[in-house]
C-alpha cells in the first residue's frame, strides 16, 4: 500500500508544473497522438528598438502574417509592456527540415498605401527594430560573434586553451570603399557567442558606404544610401532526444526543443518560383529613393540532436550576460557602504546614547546628604554637572517638542502611507521572484503580480500588542494618527464628531491624490503612444479594467484598514509635549537641511547604482532581467543603508537641539531619488540611443514615475526607522 501511495504521489508530482513551465513532448508527424503533437506554432511578438521607445506590432510592417484567431490571450503585464503575441505563418514539423520554402511575397507598386508601407519598412530598418519570435515558449535567438571580447595579439604567444582565429573584418576607408584588414585574434570559445532574444528586421547602409548595425555582418552590404531587409531566416532547432533519455520519471516518447537559434539573411530571389538561398546568393538592397520594391520572405528549418536538459534550456541565453562579478562587486561595495554605517550607529547606540541615558537618569534619581557647611558648594557643583550634561547632551532638551505635530501633516501621512504599501509590494514580489515564479518564461508575470499585490496592500494595517503604529502607517490609518497627535499635544484626545466626518475626506484625499497623478502621466504617455499606433498603447478595455481595479477593490480596501486603524487605541507618546514650542537655536551648516539630504542620500545611491544600471538596460535595451536574488539582496541593503544613514542624521540633529525631525526624516532618505533622476539622465545620454522627440518625452515621462515612486518608498524607509529610533531613546529616559 505504501509502495501504491508513493508511486501515485509522484506521478501527480510529474503532472505539476508552474505556468508556462510545462515541458512538451513533440513527436514526428506518424508518430502523433494527442499528447505529442508534431505541428509546432511559430509565434511572432512586437518589434521594439533600442533606438526608440515605441514598439510596434508584427503586422503593421508588412510582413506575412498568419491567421490571429488563434492568438494566445495576453496577461495584464504583457499588455502594459506593449506585447502582441500573435501566430506566424511559417510550418514547423517536428524533425520536418525545410530548405528555402517560401512564405509569402510582397510587392510594392508606387501607390500611396504601398509607398507608405514600403516607408515605414525603410525607417524600422534604419532603427534597426528587433523581431522577437517564440517557439514552444522559448524565445528565438539570434547568436554572433561578440568582437569585443577577443583579444588582439600580434606575434604573440597563445596558450593552450585559446583558439587562433583569423577573421576579415569590413573596415570602409576614406574614400568610402571597403578595406579588408587581417590580423589575428585570440578568443576564448566560451567568450564568442552572444545570443540575444531578438534578431533585426533588416540594416541600412549611410549614404557615405559606411555600414550600420546589422550591416557590418555581411560584405555584402555595400550599396550606399540603401536598406537590405532580411526576407530570409535559416532557423536551426536543437532537440533532446526522450526516446532515449536516461531519466526515469520522464516520458521515452518524442523530443523536447531546447534552442532555436535564426540567421537572418538578405536573399534576392530570382523569382517567386525559383527560390535561391545558397550562400552566393546575392542580398535584396532597396534605395531610400525606390518606390516600386518586390520581396519575397522565405525561410529554412534544420534540426540538430543535443544532451542539454529541458530544464537548462534557458542558460545559454542567461550565459551571454557575464555580469556576475559585476554583480558579486556591486554587493561587496554595498557592503562595506552598510558595516560602516552599523559601526556608527552601533557606537551611538552602544556607547554614546547609551551614556547619556545613564547620565541623565543617574542627574534624576540622586539625592544628594552633604552636611550643612558644604550644601552651598554642593548645589553649585550638582548645577554645573546638570549644566555640563545638558550642553553636551542636547538631545533630551527637546523631549517636550519632539512629538509635536509638523506641519502640513496630512500630506505627509499621504506619503508615508504610499510609501509602506509600495515597500510591502515590492518585497513580496521580490521574494516570489527569488522563488523563480516570475521568471523570464513567465511572460508579464512581475508587473502583474506587482499590480495585484499593490492593489490589496491598500488595506497593510498591523499594530503590536503595545498599539504603536510604524507599520500601522498605512495609507489611511496615520492621518488619524495625525489628529491624535495633534489632540494629544492638549492630552485631552476624544473621539469628536468633526473627526469621524472628516476621516472620510482625508481618507478620499488619500485615494485620490497620488493615484490620479501617477495616473495622468501614464494616461499622457499613452495618448502618445496612440497617435503613434504603437503596439505599447493600452487598449480601452485594459485602461477600464485598471480602473476596476482602483475603484472597486483598491479604493473598498483603503477605507476598510482606514475603519479598522480608526478603532484602534490612540498611540501614546513616552514623553508629553509642551504646550509652547522651545525655539530651535541656530545651526550649523552641517546640520541643516539640505547637508543633511545630500549626505543621507548619497549613501543609499551608492549601494544600488550598479544594479540600476542592468534594470535600467532591461527596460529601455530590451535585455532579459534574471537576477532576482542579487536584486534581493541589494533592496535589503537599500533598506538598512536608508535606515542607518537617517537615523544617525536625526540624532546629530536632535542632539542640535532641533525637533523638526519628521519631513526631515523623510526627505533625508528620500533624496536618494534625486541622486537617481539625476543618473537616469546621464543614463539615457551616455548608454541609450534613443532618437526622436515623441521618445525622449516617454522616457522622461515613465522616469518621472518611477523615480516619484522611488522618492516615496525610500522616505517612508527612513521616516519609520527614525519614528522607531526617536520612541525607543526617549522612552529609555525619565522626564518629569
Amino acid at each position: 500500500m505504501r509502495l501504491i501511495t508513493a508511486a501515485s504521489l509522484l506521478v501527480s508530482a510529474a503532472a505539476f508544473y508552474l505556468p508556462g513551465l510545462a515541458p512538451v513532448n513533440f513527436c514526428e508527424k506518424q508518430n502523433a497522438h494527442a499528447s505529442c503533437p508534431s505541428n509546432i506554432t511559430m509565434y511572432v511578438n512586437r518589434l521594439d528598438s533600442d533606438q526608440s521607445v515605441i514598439p510596434f506590432e508584427y503586422h503593421s510592417f508588412d510582413f506575412c502574417i498568419g491567421s490571429e484567431d488563434e492568438s494566445p490571450v495576453e496577461n495584464l503585464g504583457q499588455v502594459l509592456f506593449g506585447e502582441r503575441i500573435r501566430p506566424s505563418p511559417y510550418k514547423i514539423s517536428f524533425l520536418e527540415e525545410q530548405k528555402c520554402s517560401k512564405v509569402c511575397t510582397r510587392k510594392y507598386t508606387g501607390s500611396n498605401d504601398e509607398n507608405y508601407k514600403l516607408k515605414l519598412l525603410q525607417r524600422g530598418m534604419k532603427l534597426n527594430y528587433q523581431h522577437h519570435w517564440i517557439i514552444d515558449n522559448m524565445p528565438v535567438t539570434f547568436c554572433f560573434v561578440n568582437q569585443q571580447n577577443m583579444m588582439i595579439n600580434f606575434k604573440k604567444s597563445i596558450s593552450h586553451k585559446a583558439q587562433i582565429i583569423q577573421f576579415t573584418p569590413m573596415v570602409p576607408s576614406k574614400g568610402g570603399t571597403i578595406t579588408n584588414l587581417f590580423f589575428w585574434a585570440i578568443a576564448f570559445s566560451s567568450e564568442l557567442e552572444v545570443c540575444t532574444t531578438g534578431f533585426p528586421m533588416g540594416c541600412y547602409v549611410g549614404g557615405d558606404g559606411r555600414p550600420r548595425d546589422a550591416c557590418v555582418l555581411d560584405p555584402k552590404f555595400s550599396q550606399p544610401d540603401s536598406y537590405y531587409i532580411f526576407n530570409h531566416v535559416d532557423i536551426v532547432v536543437e532537440y533532446r532526444d526522450m526516446a532515449t533519455d536516461p531519466n526515469f520519471f520522464e516520458d521515452k516518447v518524442g523530443g523536447r526543443i531546447i534552442h532555436i537559434k535564426v540567421t537572418p539573411r538578405s536573399i534576392k530571389h530570382k523569382s517567386e518560383t525559383a527560390l535561391d538561398c545558397s550562400p552566393e546568393a546575392p542580398a535584396l538592397p532597396i534605395g531610400s529613393t525606390e518606390t516600386k520594391a518586390e520581396i519575397t520572405y522565405s525561410y529554412s528549418i534544420t534540426w540538430k540532436k543535443t544532451e542539454v536538459k529541458w530544464s537548462s534550456r534557458w542558460d545559454y541565453i542567461l550565459d551571454s550576460m557575464p555580469h556576475s562579478n559585476i554583480q558579486w562587486f556591486s554587493i561587496m561595495n554595498s557592503l562595506v557602504i552598510v558595516l560602516f554605517l552599523s559601526g556608527m550607529v552601533g557606537m551611538i547606540l552602544m556607547r554614546t546614547l547609551h551614556r547619556d541615558i545613564a547620565r541623565y537618569n543617574q542627574l534624576d534619581n540622586e539625592t544628594y546628604f552633604v552636611p550643612e557647611k558644604r550644601r552651598q558648594r554642593s548645589i553649585i557643583l550638582m548645577m554645573t554637572i546638570q549644566e555640563d550634561a545638558q550642553e553636551e547632551f542636547g538631545w533630551k532638551l527637546v523631549h517636550g517638542d519632539v512629538f509635536r505635530s509638523p506641519r502640513y501633516a496630512l500630506l505627509l501621512s499621504v506619503f508615508v502611507g504610499a510609501g509602506t504599501q509600495l515597500l510591502m509590494m515590492v518585497s513580496v514580489t521580490l521574494f516570489f521572484a527569488c522563488l523563480g515564479f516570475l521568471s523570464p518564461a513567465n511572460r508579464g508575470s512581475l508587473i502583474t503580480f506587482a499590480l495585484v499585490f499593490y492593489v490589496f496592500f491598500g488595506m497593510s494595517n498591523r499594530s503590536d500588542n503595545e498599539g504603536d503604529c510604524w507599520i500601522r502607517c498605512c495609507p489611511p490609518v496615520q492621518i488619524i494618527q495625525w489628529n491624535s497627535l495633534e489632540d494629544m499635544s492638549h492630552n485631552d484626545f476624544l473621539p469628536r464628531p468633526w473627526v469621524t466626518i472628516s476621516f472620510f475626506r482625508r481618507n478620499l484625499f488619500f485615494v485620490i491624490f497620488l493615484k490620479v497623478i501617477v495616473f495622468a502621466i501614464f494616461f499622457f504617455c499613452n495618448v502618445l503612444l496612440w497617435t503613434n499606433d504603437s503596439s505599447a498603447a493600452v487598449p480601452f478595455g485594459t485602461l477600464v479594467a485598471i480602473l476596476c481595479l482602483w475603484i472597486f477593490i483598491s479604493t473598498p480596501m483603503t477605507f476598510v484598514g482606514a475603519f479598522f486603524g480608526f478603532r484602534k487605541e490612540t498611540i501614546q507618546n513616552p514623553v508629553r509635549t509642551n504646550q509652547i514650542p522651545r525655539q530651535v537655536p541656530d545651526q550649523s551648516t552641517y546640520t541643516k537641511p539640505l547637508p543633511g539630504m545630500l549626505m543621507g542620500g548619497i549613501l543609499p545611491f551608492g549601494c544600488i547604482f550598479i544594479q540600476l544600471f542592468f534594470i535600467l538596460n532591461s527596460i529601455w535595451a530590451h535585455q532579459t532581467y534574471y537576477m532576482f536574488g542579487f536584486l534581493f539582496i541589494v533592496y535589503i541593503i537599500l533598506i538598512i543603508t536608508c535606515s542607518e544613514a537617517t537615523i544617525l542624521l536625526a540624532y546629530f540633529h536632535l542632539c542640535a537641539e532641533d525637533y523638526h525631525w519628521w519631513w526631515r526624516s523623510f526627505f533625508t532618505s528620500g533624496f536618494t531619488s534625486v541622486y537617481l533622476a539625476v543618473y537616469c539622465v546621464h543614463f539615457f545620454t551616455s548608454k541609450l540611443t534613443i532618437s526622436g522627440v515623441i521618445s525622449t518625452i516617454l522616457y522622461f515621462s515613465y522616469t518621472s514615475i518611477f523615480v516619484f515612486l522611488f522618492f516615496l518608498m525610500t522616505g517612508t524607509i527612513g521616516f519609520l526607522a527614525t519614528y522607531v529610533f526617536v520612541r525607543m531613546i526617549y522612552a529609555s529616559v525619565k522626564v518629569d
